[in-house]
């Protein structure tokens, strides 16, 4: 099984920047796809952005031109810089990895934007 770990979370006002890690462990072989998710209260958990190890990344259209995933292979660690950052990207961000077709979540990190 493999473990997920955000981190970079916070508070930020509106045009501000922040940038997430996600490091996985444990049982890492074979992940493929990883990704980041985000839920606020009353929404439904929503995709800002994946990462195929090969493939195009896609983003949600909210996000585009303002967010960038990337991942560091050697180091079974994911990205997800946010550059511009609005009120509305406030939510918990989750990190997501595939493997074998099966789906492991991370706790969350916190994103705060405030006007």
């Amino acid at each position: 099984q493999v473990q997920l770990v955000e981190s970079g979370g916070g508070l930020v006002q509106a045009g501000g920047s922040l940038r997430l890690s996600c490091a996985a462990s444990g049982n890492t072989f074979s992940i493929n796809t990883m990704g980041w998710y985000r839920q606020a209260p009353g929404n439904q958990r929503e995709l800002v952005a994946r990462i195929p190890r090969g493939g195009r990344t896609t983003y949600a259209d909210s996000v585009k031109g303002r967010f960038t995933i990337s991942r560091d292979n050697a180091k079974n660690t994911v990205y997800l810089q946010m550059n511009s950052l609005k009120p509305d990207d406030t939510a918990r961000y989750y990190c997501r990895a595939d493997q074998w077709g099966n789906f492991y979540w991370g706790r969350g990190t916190q994103v705060t934007v405030s006007s």
